[in-house]
């Protein structure tokens, strides 16, 4: 199968160089603790948002970051506990929330904006919102997840991709033929309740907040990799205790 990827980087705006300078992530960082203090005291986490957002005036796009990387103390402990070691990644299958990794790696691999989250993870700000095309970074992010496949000897991946993001039918397609290289078997599943399923399952290798609080296991499959190939990834670390 043959496409035309163009070339796009993903998850990038123009004003990220205002919102994301060094004197910005200075003051996000002083943000996130004042939000840290609230939500460790169970405030709600929208209208802490609103709040600490319109008192440094931080634009929707620096808001959505301060929410993406900043959980209370509690739940981060809890999902580092059923964070597994990379080693164990060759014991079974691996349970993979597709548009979650790889639009990650898009965005890494482009110079987008990722963010090392509080809870250890590594989350993008692209906010694509159900909306998605393969792109020449698609290409190059298959070919990194196969190597790293390969260097933890994962015997076996499912790909679960939500039906109703536009194009899962053809990144599913994409995955499948990229995979005839790994020598792994691989499955890819389309759902509309992508994330109830991985919820409820083990092994499951996922940024998402929700599902890493309800799943059994996870691997931070995201981190490791662009840890181990994309050396020139943009990020933003907003803790700074």
């Amino acid at each position: 199968m043959k496409y035309n990827l163009k070339s796009v980087n993903r998850g990038s705006s123009p004003k990220d160089n205002i919102w994301f300078s060094s004197e910005a992530v200075l003051k996000l960082q002083k943000a996130q603790k004042e939000l840290l203090w609230l939500l460790n005291r169970d405030y709600n986490i929208h209208s802490v948002i609103e709040l600490v957002g319109n008192h440094y005036q931080f634009s929707t796009r620096q808001r959505n970051a301060l929410q993406r990387a900043t959980s209370p103390k509690t739940k981060c402990r809890n999902r580092l506990l059923k964070c597994l070691h990379p080693v164990s990644a060759s014991k079974d299958c691996l349970y993979i929330d597709g548009f979650n990794l790889i639009i990650t790696l898009e965005v890494a691999i482009s110079r987008g904006i990722i963010l090392l989250c509080n809870d250890g993870t590594i989350r993008d700000i692209a906010g694509l919102r159900g909306t998605y095309k393969i792109i020449d970074k698609t290409d190059a992010v298959l070919n990194i997840i196969g190597k790293e496949f390969s260097n933890l000897s994962v015997p076996k991946a499912n790909f679960f991709l939500d039906s109703a993001v536009s194009n899962s039918g053809r990144l599913g397609a994409f995955i499948l033929e990229h995979s005839k290289e790994w020598n792994i078997p691989v499955e890819v599943e389309l759902s509309s309740k992508v994330d109830s399923i991985l919820s409820k399952m083990p092994r499951i290798v996922t940024s998402d907040s929700i599902i890493l609080d309800s799943c059994t296991s996870w691997f931070n499959i995201a981190k490791k990799i662009i840890d181990d190939y994309i050396p020139s990834a943009h990020i933003i670390n907003l803790t700074s205790y």
